[in-house]
């Protein structure tokens, strides 16, 4: 029986620019192999100045809701760790500069790389109660990495906002309501001490992710005891991303868990179930919470998936919560993450020269907590002409005594 509550529409915003790991790694001494081939990375987005979690999250939304009744969307939520205000939401933006009307409830959602997928089983619970009737349901992720020059995880930076129209009426796929498996406990593995500083231990981020994963699926379990035939209850696997190569160490720890698998039998059960996932990863790198939706279209997109496939999907958020849950695949999803246009967002890109990047990024650092800001409009051969002029995308315009102001390009 087709799920009655699902993904209706889905689509990344990957930013306008893009750096390549062959570039920065000749410039930082990276091992480049290691960087492609272990940590699954070919290029990173990168934000030009005036861009900002706020654009993002419209610019990545608005496409998406052409020819929609936006009346219809009763519960805007945003999920990010990369707010530009203490107090004021950035889903308050987004619902004006979408036009979302008054009785369209929003707020945002904050639990690292968690938030999204917290806010996205608040949703479904929403939906399944009736209270807003026929009404779906806006999610909109979104993030980006701050200053890391020079570090060692530099290569896993990046920046992006994903969105989800959530409904009655799913086309990509639908979600088994009371099918997830929690766990959480808190731990100070990464973190952000003021807006401009992210830091913590990579290591105890990388065994509390893992340990995360053992316990959320250890209770899927319980909840559903069929999941145990492993090989035949999933179709295909997805997982957090902080980087795409994260998810062959995670698919191999879940399946140690099922046992009986060889290691050469285990990345021959990856490479079948999971890789697919991993296929617009590589190209935006660090996606925070939308990694798992950037996963689920991957996979779709690239892999030969069919009605009815049973999809696993587990969620991480640092602090710490975790999520494994799963879905179905439902008739249109092939189509729907066509629409979504990804490839062509990921082509259109500019790509930047080190020096451009690190401007890029210097320039974004200096609007971080700025009473005022004008963003620099001219630089990159002429970007913001070639490419922002005239294309209708939410741009920030500057800051004045700390009041932010956005206009239409």
């Amino acid at each position: 029986m087709t799920p009655a509550i699902g993904i209706e529409r889905i689509r990344y915003y990957p930013t306008t620019l893009t750096l390549e790991m062959s570039d920065l790694c000749a410039a930082r001494g990276f091992d480049e192999r290691y960087v492609r081939e272990q940590l699954f990375v070919d290029a990173r987005g990168v934000n030009p100045p005036w861009e900002d979690t706020v654009t993002m999250a419209v610019n990545v939304a608005r496409p998406m809701l052409e020819g929609l009744d936006l009346e219809s969307i009763g519960l805007l939520i945003v999920g990010t760790e990369s707010g530009v205000d203490q107090e004021k939401p950035i889903s308050s933006w987004v619902h004006r500069y979408l036009g979302l009307g008054p009785r369209c409830r929003n707020f945002e959602a904050k639990h690292a790389c968690y938030g999204a997928t917290g806010s996205l089983q608040l949703a479904l619970g929403w939906l399944a109660s009736g209270i807003g009737g026929d009404s779906k349901v806006l999610l909109i992720s979104t993030d980006q990495s701050l200053l890391q020059f020079g570090e060692a995880w530099e290569p896993v930076t990046g920046a992006g906002a994903a969105a989800v129209l959530l409904s009655r009426t799913p086309r990509l796929v639908g979600y088994e309501l009371g099918r997830s498996g929690i766990y959480a406990y808190e731990v100070s593995d990464v973190f952000r001490p003021t807006p401009r500083v992210e830091t913590g231990n990579s290591e105890t981020s990388m065994f509390s992710y893992l340990d995360a994963l053992d316990g959320a699926y250890e209770d899927y379990l319980r909840r559903v005891p069929d999941a145990a035939a492993f090989d035949t209850f999933f179709d295909w696997h997805v997982y957090h991303m902080p980087f795409p190569g994260i998810a062959a160490r995670a698919h191999r720890s879940v399946l140690s868990a099922a046992g009986g698998y060889s290691k050469a039998e285990a990345d021959r059960h990856f490479a079948r179930k999971c890789l697919p996932s991993t296929t617009f990863a590589r190209r935006v790198s660090g996606c925070y919470g939308g990694s798992t939706f950037v996963g689920l279209m991957g996979l779709v997109a690239s892999a030969p998936v069919s009605q009815g496939d049973r999809v696993g999907i587990f969620a991480y958020g640092s602090g710490s919560c975790a999520e494994f849950q799963s879905v179905t695949v439902l008739p249109d999803a092939k189509a729907a993450v066509d629409e979504a246009g990804f490839d062509a967002a990921l082509d259109g890109r500019r790509r930047l020269t080190v020096d451009e990047y690190e401007s890029a990024e210097r320039q974004r650092d200096a609007g971080i907590m700025a009473r005022d800001y004008v963003p620099d409009c001219t630089g990159f051969d002429g970007w913001y002409r070639r490419r922002y002029e005239g294309s209708g995308l939410l741009v920030l315009d500057r800051i004045d005594g700390y009041y932010r102001h956005y206009r239409w390009s």
